[in-house]
């Protein structure tokens, strides 16, 4: 099932078809790995622990090659991160076949970075992946805003996404309930919404993510967004969305607000739904099946 929110937060459910799925480990591999650009330098977590893990995670499937372009405030120019060869920033984004973003910070990007990531995005040239604080960051940037659907901001930026817990969608208006938080931390289940979307296809209903900010009360345009996934906030006491997809234009955007620090990205969970989510976003279709580690309804599973 998809909640699909469109344009003034109204909803609606349809079903997709999917391929099959391969397990990005497996010894058949496309020929041309997908050409990853992973953005970060900037951030208020420690993106020099966390984007290792999501490098590894992605390349270790064998279905992409992963980049990574440090935009590093003034006083850090001399702390690169912990990743090398690092892509001068701003990359080309010619050359690759979807952005994850690690990044967060009031440092704005290059007029021109950002038009050319809007347009190829538009286009269907690229795709784009959010993780946890990623959606913090560019408020007054207005694609931006459309691009994750939305993210960390106050309750008067615009519309929030929750559900009920038959997964029905409860629409509020903008300046009803809170500004965003994570009024609940810890492990936390991950109910599947839609089984039929290839980035959740095959997943078991509910499963369990290690400790983590639970991101509540998301603001945004909330225009073209179909929650895949949901989790529980004791601090809220509703769904929120923990793994989203948003049409750009042609373009597609993964996002998850899971993955504050390297015990949540540990988790294989997440892993694999960045993995997972991030082949989507590249292609419109997932390749990998859901790994025989994948976490159990009650008990966490991680990956050292």
């Amino acid at each position: 099932m998809r909640l699909r929110f469109g344009l003034f937060g109204l909803c609606s459910y349809f079903l997709a078809a999917v391929a099959p799925a391969l397990f990005g480990g497996s010894s058949l591999r496309a020929a041309d790995p997908i050409r990853v650009i992973l953005i970060d330098g900037q951030n208020n977590h420690n993106w020099r622990a966390t984007s290792p893990i999501i490098k590894k995670a992605l390349e270790e499937t064998g279905k992409f090659q992963v980049d990574v372009s440090s935009d590093l405030a003034a006083k850090d120019k001399d702390k690169p991160g912990t990743i090398t060869p690092t892509i001068p920033f701003p990359p080309n984004l010619d050359n690759y076949d979807v952005l994850v973003s690690n990044y967060n910070a009031g440092a704005l990007w290059p007029k021109e970075f950002n038009s050319q990531l809007e347009g190829k995005l538009k286009e269907g040239k690229i795709g784009l992946v959010i993780v946890h604080a990623a959606n913090n960051a560019f408020e007054s940037w207005k694609e931006y805003n459309l691009m994750i659907g939305a993210g960390w901001r106050g309750k008067n930026f615009g519309s929030r996404l929750k559900t009920d817990d038959a997964g029905k969608p409860i629409v509020v208006g903008k300046g009803e309930d809170q500004d965003t938080g994570h009024r609940y931390t810890g492990n936390f289940a991950v109910i599947v919404r839609d089984p039929n979307h290839p980035v959740t296809k095959g997943m078991p209903t509910e499963w369990m993510h290690n400790r983590d900010e639970l991101y509540d009360n998301l603001r945004g345009p909330c225009e073209k967004v179909t929650v895949l996934a949901t989790a529980y906030s004791p601090g809220t006491k509703a769904h929120e969305p923990m793994i989203f997809t948003i049409e750009y234009g042609k373009g597609k955007v993964f996002h998850t607000p899971m993955g504050h620090d390297i015990g949540s990205m540990q988790c294989a969970g997440f892993q694999t739904t960045l993995q997972r989510g991030t082949e989507w976003a590249a292609t419109g279709n997932v390749t990998q099946d859901i790994p025989k580690d994948f976490p159990e309804a009650k008990k966490p599973s991680l990956r050292k």
